[in-house]
């Protein structure tokens, strides 16, 4: 090479060290694009829960506070997005370690939501005499004056008569928690029963689908009120199965928040493995094509339902056999429709929103009864 050209050549040679822009550090160039695209610990990548950008090295710490995120909870062992887990804790979760109700009066009792009742019935003489004993601290702690004095003796013999009864209603207590231990091992045992078969039947009532699966989403205005107030929603269908034997899906619907970046006010729609019953008959990953639809329940001929067809992935998690009884990975739209949408047409009746899902195996796919249906490939997106 000539002296003279040397210049022009490094400035294109594919082994020339150059700099990443965003880490600073030197490759050659013909490695540089893979690098930033696939190994910069500075490149962008998005949540996939929130959709935030940020850099590949905040991802993991993100990842441990994303409000969004799944997460379970550590005492009942359901699954929340994060967001809604400290209210779960305070309000709704039955295994949560709370205290006594007397814990003022001197309880130093803890025990779990479930067993608060029992607790209350169990101790409730020993309550009482807590709550004696703090009112004879508090009479105490006062100089009684003679405009004071018969009322504070007034109040002595009221505790009094107060812990006499005590004793008598603690045996009827007795008795009657025993009686009511017997109920409840029988009301359990019932309980267990109904659970089962109710699980029976949805188990059963999934497997008529045939890949063919209307989702009836009822009070679908309540839903849209919490969007509103930037209430998180999300909603996951029944399991349906796309045949006898066949794989098991459910949908997962979001209404994104108005703050919601890149997203806001968009209905996200994706699909999601489940364990199902004919799972070790079947070839994994799932392999087909899914058609989402969100149904205009317009009357006439004039219908124009919200439509997407996408091709599965089998290099994805979405569409590996589940080792939980609903994949965490899903499949789908992100921006599958503006909520405004909703209002343009009557896709919501009755206070009623269909969601429509028909999946076609790769099974089937290959039928020569299959020729000529030409699905579309989806955005790609996943969460």
């Amino acid at each position: 090479m000539e002296l003279r050209h040397l210049e022009h050549h490094l400035a294109a040679c594919e082994f020339a060290s150059v700099e990443c822009g965003l880490c600073q550090q030197f490759f050659q160039r013909s490695q540089l694009q893979q690098h930033m695209e696939a190994e910069c610990p500075r490149r962008l990548v998005s949540c996939e829960n929130c959709l935030v950008e940020m850099s590949y090295e905040e991802r993991l710490g993100h990842e441990q506070t994303c409000p969004l995120a799944y997460v379970t909870c550590e005492y009942c062992q359901t699954d929340l997005v994060r967001k809604q887990m400290a209210d779960h804790y305070d309000m709704d979760c039955y295994k949560a370690p709370i205290p006594c109700t007397y814990t003022h009066f001197g309880c130093k009792e803890k025990m779990q939501r479930n067993d608060l009742a029992r607790h209350l019935q169990e101790f409730t003489q020993a309550h009482m005499r807590m709550m004696a004993q703090t009112l004879r601290s508090v009479s105490s702690s006062f100089t009684p004056t003679s405009h004071m004095a018969s009322q504070t003796q007034s109040l002595k013999e009221t505790v009094e008569q107060l812990e006499a009864r005590l004793v008598i209603q603690d045996h009827q207590i007795r008795e009657l928690i025993a009686k009511m231990q017997n109920q409840t091992s029988v009301v359990t045992e019932l309980k267990n029963t109904v659970r089962a078969l109710e699980d029976k039947f949805t188990e059963v009532e999934a497997q008529q689908y045939n890949g063919v699966f209307i989702w009836k989403i009822n009070h679908f205005s309540a839903h849209l009120r919490n969007q509103e107030e930037e209430r998180p929603v999300v909603i996951h269908s029944p399991g349906f199965y796309t045949g006898k034997p066949g794989y098991k899906l459910c949908l997962r619907m979001h209404l994104q928040l108005p703050s919601a970046p890149r997203c806001a006010n968009y209905i996200s729609l994706f699909v999601h493995t489940m364990q199902g019953e004919y799972d070790n008959l079947l070839h994994w990953p799932f392999q087909g094509t899914i058609r989402l639809s969100i149904l205009d329940q317009s009357e006439g001929s004039s219908i124009q339902d919200q439509e997407e067809i996408m091709d599965t992935k089998p290099d994805l998690l979405a569409f590996q056999r589940p080792t939980m009884a609903r994949n965490p990975k899903g499949f789908g739209y992100v921006t599958f429709m503006p909520i405004l949408a909703l209002r343009q047409r009557m896709f919501i009746k009755n206070d009623t929103l269909l969601v429509r899902c028909i999946v076609t195996t790769q099974a089937e796919l290959n039928s020569p009864r299959r020729e000529g249906f030409h699905p579309r490939n989806s955005d790609g997106s996943t969460l």
